[in-house]
């Protein structure tokens, strides 16, 4: 299709060639993105059915505790290496190569899990997936970027159909590896994954020519004399690692708290570099300083948030009738619910916004309405408590996961918007990965957490999660009168 191109007024037209209206370089990048989210999903759905369900069944026999955890500290861990992507980005390879490389790691780390039995596959595949994941989330955003011109009004919308492709992927994901784990095995599903992946990959591997030289810069090449040294921190790194584990101080059971623990400190240690900078004015420090209670308030989000792939995942397998007029529905099913409502919802929401206008409620409200209702979906569960094996309905689930919907559209969608409104001018980087890191320890505690949930006595985990996420919803409302005055009129 070839349409007449919206420019900055005053520049001339053009004719090319467009998807949906938007430069056609957005389909590839588009496919792969999807392609990356629907094996991502896809995997996840069944990752935990995996490592719990028995030998018989399968699985790998790993206890129900030990394997939260690691789907926490799994899921932590992506979020971690989304920093490692954009640094490689901006010192190294530029966002598209390492959109491209990174994309690359995911598909190998899918092949690992299909056709490397047991243990050893299941640790190849996570890393590989979380580090190209990381890579992928972090540069898929700034090439889409790099299409338009600062004056182009179509940005908004290309980034909407961006956006779309990433919950296409992520609602038929699980559909597909639920239904072939189900039908013929764990080792299938993955491996429809990492064909998922292939897939995006020959796409983008084509169209990945036509994107702007500007997705291809290096903003801040690394120079050449920096690079040993960082060779050598690298592997250090990896070293230490290992150490670690041969020596026992890092397993299974902990690996979650040790995600958990080194996102701590570099949270910690980013909030310091910034707030101790000479660099930043008086306003900027300020500003800073009011992120503080909504890194904690996101932090509490997360972590209630992200057990849909651990604490719901066993709540589906043990407590969820999945009988569909007659037939059973694979457990993985249930995690296609979450993006059917984003899809439905996310206009929703943004119609109301621009409805509202200034009038809409300023961020740090919209971040405390995120944590109540995400404590209210928790508190949801208990009506359903001693309805014994499979005795709650379908129905009901699909109600707490569209209540836990509502609390991600409240939270996640300005998150990344509020940390570059209150960004200091020289560190505009390190405030959206103080963003990240936040999610990152809010994913590594939902695996903490979820090693207390126990489908025999579900009533003390499910309120007691849910009234301290309410109590820290409520905290932020009692503060948020001095964290919109220092946020010094950033709304």
């Amino acid at each position: 299709m070839t349409t007449e191109t919206a420019l900055p007024p005053g520049a001339p037209t053009k004719k090319e060639r467009t998807f949906f209206g938007q430069p056609f370089a957005l389909v590839h990048i588009f496919g792969v993105e999807m392609w990356e989210r629907f094996s991502f999903y896809g995997m996840q759905g069944i990752l935990l059915l995996y490592m719990f369900y028995t030998v018989a069944e399968g699985g790998l026999g790993i206890p129900k505790p030990v394997a939260v955890g690691i789907v926490g500290a799994y899921g932590g861990s992506v979020y971690l290496a989304t920093i490692l992507g954009a640094w490689l980005a901006d010192r190294l390879l530029g966002s598209e190569r390492t959109l491209f490389y990174a994309a690359i790691v995911v598909m190998a780390g899918h092949i690992a899990l299909s056709l490397v039995p047991g243990i050893p596959g299941l640790a190849a595949g996570l890393i590989l997936i979380a580090l190209g994941s990381g890579g992928v989330k972090a540069n898929a955003t700034s090439v889409v970027g790099t299409l338009y011109g600062e004056k182009d009004i179509r940005r908004d919308a290309g980034f909407s159909i961006f956006y779309l492709g990433i919950n296409l992927g992520a609602f038929l994901g699980p559909l597909l590896t639920g239904l072939l784990q189900t039908s013929f095995g764990f080792h299938v599903g993955f491996g429809v994954a990492a064909v998922g992946m292939a897939i995006g990959l020959i796409q983008y591997s084509f169209g990945r020519r036509s994107l702007p030289p500007e997705s291809k810069e290096v903003p801040n090449p690394l120079p050449r004399k920096h690079r040993l040294i960082m060779v050598g921190v690298a592997v250090g790194a990896v070293v230490l690692i290992v150490v670690a584990v041969l020596i026992g101080v890092l397993n299974a059971g902990n690996l979650a708290d040790a995600v958990a623990i080194i996102t701590l400190a570099a949270s910690i240690a980013y909030f310091v570099i910034i707030l101790s900078s000479k660099r930043i004015t008086g306003v900027e420090r300020k500003r800073v300083f009011s992120f503080i209670p909504m890194f904690i308030t996101s932090v509490a989000f997360w972590s209630l948030y992200q057990q849909q792939f651990t604490v719901v995942t066993i709540y589906a397998n043990d407590r969820l009738n999945l009988n569909l007029f007659g037939w059973e529905m694979p457990v993985a099913w249930v995690q296609s619910i979450n993006p059917i409502f984003i899809i439905i919802l996310s206009g929703v929401f943004a119609a109301i916004w621009t409805k509202w206008g200034a009038k809409q409620p300023a961020t740090p409200y919209k971040f405390a309405a995120a944590a109540v209702v995400m404590g209210i979906a928790f508190l949801l569960f208990i009506p359903f408590s001693g309805t014994g094996a499979h005795g709650t309905p379908l129905i009901g689930l699909v109600g707490i996961l569209f209540v836990f919907t509502i609390a991600e559209l409240l939270l996640s969608p300005v998150g990344l918007s509020l940390s570059t409104k209150l960004a200091p001018a020289m560190f505009k980087t390190q405030m959206v990965a103080l963003f990240f890191l936040s999610i990152a320890l809010g994913t590594a505690l939902s695996g903490i957490l979820a090693g207390f949930y126990n489908e025999n006595n579900e009533v003390p985990y499910f309120g007691i999660s849910g009234l301290v996420a309410i109590g820290v919803g409520a905290a932020l409302v009692a503060v948020t009168p001095w964290v919109r005055k220092m946020m010094s009129g950033v709304r």
